[in-house]
């Protein structure tokens, strides 16, 4: 047997797991994760490798019925997860997404092979468990319908194994030392974007884009510049909070789980702009990153 390499592309409706899913399959928190639905927001690859073989996964956006130009792109990046995907993991759990309509209609369009993972089974009887498994094979006839719990990592290897029938023999896509293809900025960025999703509720999560405006190596630091993007005056002093304190949070947890992921001291220094609705501007959105 060859060595075997493929896209395969994570997608399922807000809030069902495939962050997680992600980064136990990876063995590394490329993805960020908060309880808050739509955190992830672009396609984010993260890359298994063996000896025998590399699987690149992509966590997607939630899927969703988009209201505003931001959330089209998102969309954009789940249709282009499918376009080169050798595999599609649909994650699931237990609130039935298969009596969704438009989901299953999407679901059974793909050309792909799919798999069902439902996800967080620790939190239900083995006879919902069943029943749910039952109806995914019935209303789409999947490759196979795997039980999981990412959170508790339990039969994620399951669907390893099952990827791995369905993979071409083919070379590595990318080095076999990679985790992802995306650069160290864009994961910085991620890092403080989760924590204002942590700190903040309501709006403002969802109105904050982060850019990372310098990174200066030296010999026993990294330097980084940061600018966290909001749509109104009102939400860039919620951000900063009285006396700066809520920046100084932000600031301080980002910088602690950043010298994690470059192993290395680091200085970080957080602007706040606004930067008027930005989520509904072509060009805002594209200087941003979200363009395929």
């Amino acid at each position: 047997m060859g060595h075997k390499s493929g896209f395969v592309g994570i997608i399922g409706k807000p809030n069902v797991g495939k962050s997680t899913l992600m980064n136990r399959l990876i063995g590394e928190q490329l993805s960020i994760v908060t309880p808050k639905a739509q955190t992830t927001r672009h396609r984010i690859k993260g890359i298994l490798n063996s000896d025998d073989y590399q699987i690149v996964f992509s966590d997607t956006p939630g899927m969703l019925d988009p209201a505003y130009l931001l959330q089209e792109k998102m969309m954009d990046f789940v249709e282009a997860s499918l376009e080169d995907a050798d595999a599609v993991l649909f994650i699931s759990d237990l609130s039935e997404t298969y009596m969704d309509k438009s989901i299953l209609k999407k679901l059974q369009s793909i050309k792909a092979p799919v798999i069902v993972v439902i996800n967080k089974i620790d939190t239900s009887s083995q006879d919902e468990i069943n029943k749910l498994v039952h109806a995914w094979k019935k209303k789409l006839n999947p490759v196979a319908v795997i039980p999981i719990s990412a959170l508790e990592k339990f039969n994620t290897e399951k669907i390893v194994e099952t990827i791995l029938t369905l993979l071409p023999e083919a070379p590595p896509f990318f080095p076999k030392e990679n985790l992802s293809d995306a650069s160290e900025r864009f994961f910085i960025s991620e890092i403080i974007r989760e924590k204002i999703f942590m700190h903040y509720q309501q709006e403002i999560p969802y109105s904050t884009e982060v850019g990372i405006e310098s990174f200066k190596e030296e010999n026993k630091i990294i330097r980084i510049a940061g600018t966290i993007f909001v749509e109104r005056d009102s939400q860039k002093g919620i951000i900063i909070g009285r006396q700066g304190e809520g920046i100084k949070r932000i600031g301080s947890e980002a910088r602690a789980d950043i010298e994690k992921l470059l192993g290395k001291k680091v200085f970080l220094e957080l602007f706040v702009k606004v930067e008027k609705e930005w989520r509904k501007n072509e060009n805002k959105l594209r200087r941003f990153g979200y363009n395929l």
